[in-house]
């Protein structure tokens, strides 16, 4: 393949990526400090919804890295390669990751959105919930078959 036939998805992987520190930067503290502001009675509650925050975003940038490796195989023609399986694997695992932290969070939202009488906080925590739980299935789903892909060329591979 071209090497330039995946360019966009890599841009736009990128792209995706160049928010999430200025979120983590700038409005993590914000959303801590207002934390603490609501609940001046738990001295703690700053730090463990900062650190809930801070947390996603660690497997996040793993899991953008593991798409741009994939596709870079892509590009080298080793989309159907175990290499790739791998790749799809850890993307999972990671979306699952982020989908644990994020209802692990859900509490502290909860209680941030109830003293501050704003249910749109919760609502928000649970669509960053279910749009990591599909994207975890989307990659399970493309692991799976690209596992019985390679499968199927390994035996192919075999017989001629």
């Amino acid at each position: 393949m071209k090497q330039g036939t995946t360019l966009f998805l890599k841009i736009a992987v990128i792209l995706i990526g160049i928010p999430v520190p200025a979120l983590c930067i700038f409005l993590v503290p914000k959303i801590g400090n207002f934390a603490a502001e609501l609940y001046p009675d738990i001295t703690y509650m700053k730090y463990l919804v900062s650190i809930d925050l801070y947390a996603t975003a660690i497997p996040f940038y793993f899991a953008l890295y593991q798409t741009f490796k994939l596709l870079n195989y892509i590009d080298e023609n080793k989309a159907f390669s175990n290499l790739s399986v791998k790749a799809l694997k850890t993307i999972k695992y990671c979306a699952i990751l982020i989908s644990i932290l994020y209802a692990v969070g859900t509490p502290l939202f909860y209680l941030m959105g109830e003293k501050d009488d704003a249910p749109g906080v919760i609502v928000i925590g649970l669509i960053f919930i279910f749009a990591s739980i599909v994207i975890a299935v989307f990659a399970a789903v493309l692991q799976r078959l690209l596992k019985e892909a390679v499968d199927i060329k390994s035996e192919n591979d075999f017989i001629v």
